[in-house]
C-alpha cells in the first residue's frame, strides 16, 4: 500500500484527543513508510494529519479546490499541493492518488466523502479498503444508523461490512494489509 487518503475535518473539534489522534495517524502512516493525501488544509485535523506525517518524514499530498484555498488555509509545507476547480475534481483527484482511505471525525464533509468512496465500492468502481478510525466512539452513533439501514433492508450486510471500524489506527492498517476485496452482488 503506497498511499491512504485519510477524510477528516477542517476543524479541531472540542476536545483535544481528536487533534493528537490525527497527529498520531499521519506519524503512523509515515513510519509505516505509506503516504499521505488529503484535503491540503493547515487547519484543524487536516493540518494535525499532514504535519504528523511531516514530522515523521513522510510524503504528503494535499488535494484542495482553489475555492477553499483560503478559507481552509492552504498547507505550505507540503511534498505536493494539488489545486483542483472544483470539489468533485478534488475528490476523483484524492480516491486516484490513494490506495485506501480512512475517516478521522468530522463534519458534513467528511461525512459526504467517506460515503462517496464507500458507494464507489459496493458499485464496483473500486476495491479499495475503507475504515474509520473511531477515536473517542465518535463513530458509533454512525454505526447504529448503518445498521439500522441493514434492518430496514436498504442496505445489505455485506455491503455494510466494507468499511472497517476500530479505535485503532493500527489495527485498521493491518486489515487493510490483508485486505481482500469480497466478491459482492451490487442488487438482488
Amino acid at each position: 500500500m503506497k498511499r491512504i487518503c485519510v477524510f477528516c475535518g477542517s476543524s479541531g473539534g472540542g476536545d483535544p484527543v481528536y487533534v493528537d489522534a490525527a497527529t498520531a495517524l499521519g506519524k503512523l502512516l509515515a513510519e509505516r513508510g505509506i503516504g499521505l493525501v488529503y484535503g491540503g488544509a493547515s487547519v484543524g485535523l487536516m493540518g494535525a494529519v499532514a504535519d504528523g506525517a511531516l514530522a515523521a518524514g513522510g510524503e504528503v499530498i494535499g488535494v484542495i479546490p482553489e475555492h477553499l484555498k483560503r478559507v481552509e488555509i492552504a498547507h505550505a509545507g507540503l511534498s505536493e499541493l494539488v489545486v483542483t476547480a472544483d470539489m468533485h475534481e478534488r475528490k476523483a483527484k484524492m480516491a486516484e492518488y490513494a490506495d485506501a482511505f480512512l475517516a478521522l471525525p468530522g463534519g458534513a464533509g467528511t461525512l459526504e466523502e467517506l460515503a462517496e468512496v464507500w458507494t464507489w465500492a459496493q458499485l464496483g468502481l473500486h476495491e479499495k479498503p475503507i475504515g474509520l478510525v473511531d477515536v473517542r466512539g465518535y463513530y458509533r452513533p454512525f454505526q447504529e444508523f448503518i445498521d439500522h439501514m441493514v434492518t430496514e433492508k436498504f442496505l445489505r450486510p455485506e455491503h455494510r461490512d466494507l468499511v472497517f471500524v476500530d479505535e485503532d489506527p493500527a489495527a485498521l492498517l493491518d486489515a487493510f494489509a490483508k485486505y481482500e476485496a469480497p466478491d459482492i452482488a451490487k442488487w438482488q
